[in-house]
């Protein structure tokens, strides 16, 4: 648990909750020490609990992430727990499990949604067959329910090019997404950073785009 964020519920003063375990094998991945299903829980939920009783007044919401929140069958629950002691909630979310992710919509007041890669490239981003089609379900039904939240990509020249990464833009903005953060990776095989020209080609297509370097 992370005691305090100003930047992971926009607007809020929040803690974060991580969640352990994840399918997906994202070579890029920030938290591969959550990946593990089966490792120990670092503290106990009683113990979150207890902590977000006393910080009733002074922080806004929880957010919930991870690994990924929604394999969590505990989570439900958990989110009713944190709504009853008054505070708002966030999730972010890779949207692997569509229908998990459309129960708890209507119990969330922001979203962050982690859209991996353009349909036909998913697989070789998450190396697990099949993750595309759940990944964009997830994000139409974020889409449908009017939740706030941004649609996030990490992006670099070895995931796809730049012009699958100006296809995947018209897509989504297609689709309805408003708010969208491109997460460009820098570093050893990433490749050639996007130039000024690209960035605001990608950003026209939004309300509001946000590039952040991973």
């Amino acid at each position: 648990m992370t005691a305090l964020t100003t930047i992971d519920f926009p607007g809020r003063l929040a803690a974060v909750v991580f969640c352990q375990g994840c399918p997906w094998r994202c070579g890029y991945c920030h938290n591969q020490a959550l990946l593990d299903t089966a490792a120990p829980p670092a503290i106990a939920w009683a113990d979150v609990l207890d902590f977000l009783q006393a910080r009733q007044g002074l922080l806004d919401g929880v957010v919930f992430s991870g690994g990924e929140p929604t394999l969590q069958a505990g989570l439900p629950g958990a989110i009713e727990d944190v709504r009853a002691r008054g505070f708002q909630v966030a999730l972010h979310t890779a949207g692997m499990y569509p229908d998990r992710l459309a129960a708890i919509l209507p119990r969330l007041d922001w979203i962050g949604l982690d859209l991996k890669a353009p349909l036909h490239r998913y697989d070789s981003v998450t190396r697990v067959p099949g993750s595309g089609e759940r990944a964009w379900a997830s994000l139409r039904r974020w889409l449908a329910s009017g939740v706030a939240g941004e649609c996030r990509t990490t992006w670099h020249a070895g995931l796809f090019g730049v012009a699958e990464l100006h296809a995947l833009a018209e897509r989504i903005a297609a689709l309805g997404v408003t708010h969208w953060a491109l997460q460009e990776c820098r570093g050893s095989g990433a490749g050639a950073s996007l130039g000024r020209q690209d960035i605001d080609r990608l950003a026209a297509h939004f309300s509001s785009f946000t590039l952040r370097k991973a």
